[in-house]
């Protein structure tokens, strides 16, 4: 696309060939200290333009700067204000909307899949187990399986007795047939032998060595002269249609090809080499004039914002922390703590007030036990081996069995 774009002419092309001169310069000054350097590159120029595109140039961008300023910061304030509905209303609003979703349809089916259909599941799984798995189970170990056994011993029995009749019965039978059968194919098959050689003798001198007759001395050189008829009039036919096509060709290229070329050379192709370098112009004035636009737009943003700033925000944040910030402190110091305090106060002696009154209480309801079901049982002392505690084995006294009087 850069090389694609015009030369630039005058003070701008002055700037570029210097800037492109000093450029190698400059990065050997800062990059002198490693020992490389490069050698400095003279840019070639681009090809020169047209006065067209110089005159057509400037007024375009003008026009279009024009027309795209008012777009580009009706643009800017656009995405101003969708980035701060996007902030303020749409995100929060997205959440809520989340949240309630969940709380009306995800909440719902998990407590109803967690609480009622996984617990049914279990028991309509336990109760199909037991109403079908298990009866099944029994069935087939004490029902089935015998009867199958027995099943299975009738076949073999019946399975042998069949094999005896088939070795004993079936097979001599099978092979007397088979010998007969042998037999009667072999007479047939004589008698078949004969009968074709008769009809092959019959069909080879009454229907092939006539056909072969007609074929040679009729057919074929009917044949030849219907091919040869047939080649002619294809040359002639050919002939006549290249003729008619070259004709028409060259009606067709008199006609319609040399204006139509003529049209396209001499009209189109510089109509369409004007209309290309104004295309290109307007959008190269077009991509100007949008980033000019950026730094209008920027810079009329920049002054509305100081000016909200210091109209609205400044004096705000000045009441705030002249005014508000020392109330509050104010108000917080002599009325806020203070009933915090007394709150504070009022809930302590409201807890004793509580606590004593439970205590009055429990200690009236053992009382009243006290009095109808009397005094609860004391726990017997067990026996055990071990010495009581007065009776404990010390080291330091003379308790113990050996030092004992």
């Amino acid at each position: 696309m850069d090389l694609e774009k015009p030369a630039r002419e005058g003070p701008e092309a002055r700037v570029d060939l210097r800037k492109s001169a000093t450029e190698p310069a400059e990065w050997n000054e800062r990059n002198g200290r490693n020992g490389r350097t490069v050698p400095a590159v003279r840019r070639e120029p681009d090809a020169p333009e047209g006065c067209l595109v110089v005159a057509i140039r400037i007024p375009v961008r003008i026009v279009v700067l024009l027309l795209v300023v008012p777009v580009r910061m009706v643009w800017d304030a656009l995405v101003v204000a969708g980035r701060f509905l996007n902030d303020v209303l749409f995100r929060p609003l997205g959440r809520a909307l989340l949240w309630l979703g969940r709380a009306l349809f995800v909440w719902p089916f998990v407590g109803l899949w967690r609480y009622v259909v996984v617990p049914v599941a279990k028991a309509l799984g336990w109760l199909g187990y037991v109403l079908v798995v298990v009866p099944a189970v029994w069935c087939h170990r004490y029902v089935l399986t015998p009867v199958g056994h027995a099943i299975a011993w009738v076949a073999r029995g019946v399975g042998a007795g069949l094999g005896w009749v088939y070795s004993s019965v079936l097979t001599p039978v099978g092979h007397a047939v088979m010998w007969v059968l042998k037999g009667l194919g072999a007479v047939l098959a004589a008698i078949g032998i004969g009968l074709y050689t008769a009809l092959a003798w019959l069909v080879r001198y009454l229907l092939v060595v006539p056909a072969v007759w007609l074929y040679t001395w009729v057919l074929a050189p009917v044949g030849r002269a219907i091919v040869w008829c047939g080649k002619g009039l294809v040359w002639l036919v050919r002939t006549i249609v290249t003729g008619i096509g070259i004709v028409l060709h060259w009606i067709t290229r008199i006609l319609l090809v040399l204006p139509a070329l003529a049209l396209w050379r001499w009209v189109l192709v510089p109509v369409g080499r004007v209309l290309a370098v104004v295309g290109r112009e307007v959008w190269d004035a077009l991509g100007h004039a949008w980033r000019v636009a950026g730094y209008v737009s920027l810079a009329v943003g920049r002054f509305l914002g100081t000016l909200f700033r210091w109209i609205f925000v400044e004096p705000v944040r000045w009441v705030y922390r002249s005014v508000l910030t020392p109330v509050g402190h104010v108000v917080r110091d002599a009325v806020l703590r203070p009933a915090a305090e007394a709150a504070r106060g009022v809930g302590r002696a409201t807890r004793q007030a509580l606590a004593s009154a439970g205590e009055s209480v429990r200690q009236a309801r053992a009382d009243v036990r006290r009095m109808l079901f009397g005094e609860p049982r004391q726990p017997r002392p067990v026996d055990r081996r071990e010495p009581s505690d007065r009776e404990a084995r010390t080291l330091g006294s003379s308790t113990t069995a050996l030092t004992k009087d």
